[in-house]
């Protein structure tokens, strides 16, 4: 079980720490990050994109011209996909682009994408992510105290002062426990866990290890 350093905002050491192998050390899939990332970001897509049917647009109820003896071919309606202004056909239609992936694919993959940055020495644990008020310039003090141009914080709940002081820096996201994935951790060059939330971590994706 490797130990690393806790530090506090500050970046001076306080304490230290212990990750487990089972979630920090395991070995990197990527095919499990494609698959997973694929499904988060299949399911933040809109689906509204919609056309309009020959039985949706508009006019076209009188027959342009008769049936017979004109010489063109016969038609019911100026609506139809044929003509200018008619209905499109096999258009799309609104409906859901998200796809279901096995939770524990899931987990594993959000455990290879740990491993990753702990294996690149880009996971860090503070102490705790306390600020006196929620501005922007107090956590900053902590971006710059670390040298972090882009980072994941994670708390064991949210804490409202550390996403208000967070939310208008580029390459910050904040985020709890429970809202921890794996597209957040790849594309972040650095993840700061509050100890308390590397507890929370571990006993959610141990568990399954454990169990399966």
């Amino acid at each position: 079980m490797a130990t690393v350093d806790v530090y506090n905002l500050a970046k001076e050491r306080v304490g230290s720490a212990e990750l487990a192998e089972a979630v920090f050390g395991v070995e990197v899939k990527e095919h499990l990050f494609h698959l997973v990332v694929r499904a988060q970001l299949a399911a933040r897509r809109a689906g509204t994109h919609a056309t309009k049917q020959r039985a949706m647009v508009a006019g076209g109820g009188k027959k342009p011209w008769r049936q017979k003896g004109t010489g063109r071919a016969r038609a019911g309606s100026t609506r139809s996909p044929i003509f200018r202004g008619g209905g499109a056909v096999f258009g799309p239609q609104p409906r859901s682009h998200a796809f279901q992936v096995n939770k524990k694919v899931r987990r594993a993959a959000l455990r290879s994408a740990l491993s990753r940055r702990a294996g690149e020495s880009a996971l860090v644990v503070v102490d705790r992510f306390s600020l006196p008020e929620a501005r922007t310039r107090h956590f900053r003090t902590f971006l710059k105290a670390f040298g972090f141009q882009s980072v994941l914080v994670v708390l064991p709940t949210m804490d409202e002062a550390v996403s208000l002081a967070a939310r208008n820096i580029p390459g910050v996201t904040v985020l709890p426990v429970e809202g921890l994935n794996v597209y957040d951790v790849l594309r972040h060059k650095n993840v700061a866990v509050a100890q308390e939330a590397l507890s929370a971590i571990v006993g959610r994706l141990s568990t399954e290890v454990a169990n399966g």
